[in-house]
């Protein structure tokens, strides 16, 4: 029996492995900060044994909140991922009892996101001839920072910027990525084809590659939380930021979605800009109008449950949606998926998962596209004509 953990996103430090049935387990830290939750590894040599596997040190992960009523997922194709009932959280310790079906498993915290599946969705939206895709420039470690744009710099359309996964840990968020670029490159999908025709969307999939293919949960390879660097990025140790934030200054912004995932709720929901100086009447109004049309365009979102007002005190204007509602005064919102479930329509056997996400993430054209529609001066008929002609 073998566990090992030396691959893309791969994490977990094994203190021993001489009993099947009292296997102990330490969540990794970052590689350059305190944080601990996130954990990935494979486990080789147990097909048919009663596996109980201990996580030592889970009271002092970043979200100990977060493991009650949290269910690990395994897989044993990598495809197809699957909760695991027999997880519990007790006297300060994550507990995982699993009887594996293979002698080749893997298990994690979520549904991971590799980096060859980000290259391969970059790779297959350069496909269309509606995207442009540039390089922004190198994270710390040297690895490209993608900037997908969906349509052309015509003038009077609406930039609409779009991140993920600032928190690499927080896979769900290209998983949402990947479910909105899909319907949003369908050229039979007339709510694309009219969101195309009347704004230009910038969306980065993967804010944070170095710290995906780390396996962090948190924080890039200089051990920055990059949610926290918005107000003044350093471009030697946040330079994700730092270019997203010039390339944003130089195409202006008129929409801005930062997509995340949440430990402890389960539940999706924005985070919002009340708080944010500045917000003024009419803010309140698009950002009503908004989350209105989300709503309506997905059951799996609500607005009774999310953070309690001053969650994030002196540190608001750090924050990517707080720092764009507070500079370019458009409607600017944080998105949560759960780690867990989504409690208003569970799913047993999954959970939240990729695939969920990914639904949600098709879901997220239908309100901006009424924000950009209502918002928006320009004639369609002749913007959706040249397209179909080209």
């Amino acid at each position: 029996m073998k566990i090992t953990s030396a691959f893309d996103s791969g994490a977990i430090e094994v203190l021993s492995l001489d009993d099947p049935a009292n296997i102990r387990l330490r969540l990794r830290k970052d590689n350059a900060a305190d944080f601990h939750q996130w954990f990935h590894f494979r486990l080789t040599g147990a097909a048919g044994l009663p596996l109980r596997m201990v996580f030592e040190n889970a009271a002092t992960a970043a979200y100990a909140d977060g493991w009650h009523g949290y269910r690990c997922v395994a897989s044993y194709d990598r495809q197809n991922w699957f909760r695991i009932e027999g997880t519990r959280y007790h006297d300060g310790q994550l507990v995982v009892e699993h009887v594996p079906e293979r002698d080749s498993v893997f298990y994690a915290y979520f549904e991971p996101y590799s980096y060859e599946r980000h290259l391969d969705l970059v790779a297959r939206a350069e496909r269309s001839p509606q995207v442009r895709l540039r390089n922004l420039g190198l994270t710390v470690e040297g690895r490209d920072l993608d900037l997908v744009t969906v349509g052309g710099d015509a003038p009077g359309r609406m930039p609409v910027w779009i991140i993920a996964r600032q928190h690499p840990g927080e896979t769900m968020a290209e998983w949402f990525v990947e479910g909105l670029l899909e319907r949003l490159l369908d050229p039979a999908d007339p709510v694309a084809r009219k969101l195309r025709a009347q704004a230009v969307l910038h969306i980065v999939p993967n804010m944070n590659p170095d710290g995906a293919v780390r396996g962090n949960l948190r924080t890039n390879a200089a051990g920055r939380n990059l949610n926290r660097e918005w107000r003044a990025p350093d471009p030697v140790a946040s330079p994700e930021v730092f270019l997203v934030r010039a390339e944003m200054e130089r195409t202006g912004c008129g929409l801005f979605l930062d997509i995340h995932g949440d430990e402890t709720l389960p539940y999706v929901f924005f985070s919002t800009a009340e708080e944010v100086p500045g917000f003024t009447a009419a803010a309140a109004t698009a950002q009503a109008r908004f989350i209105e049309a989300f709503l309506a365009a997905s059951p799996d979102f609500q607005t009774t449950e999310g953070y309690k007002p001053g969650r994030f005190g002196e540190e608001l204007l750090t924050l990517a949606s707080k720092w764009v509602a507070n500079h370019f005064g458009c409607v600017s919102l944080t998105l949560e998926m759960p780690f867990k479930d989504n409690a208003l329509l569970p799913d047993e056997a999954v959970g939240w998962n990729g695939a969920r996400s990914k639904r949600l993430g098709a879901a997220m054209l239908d309100p901006i596209l009424r924000h950009v529609a209502t918002c928006s001066q320009p004639t369609l008929d002749s913007a959706i004509l040249q397209e179909t002609n080209t």
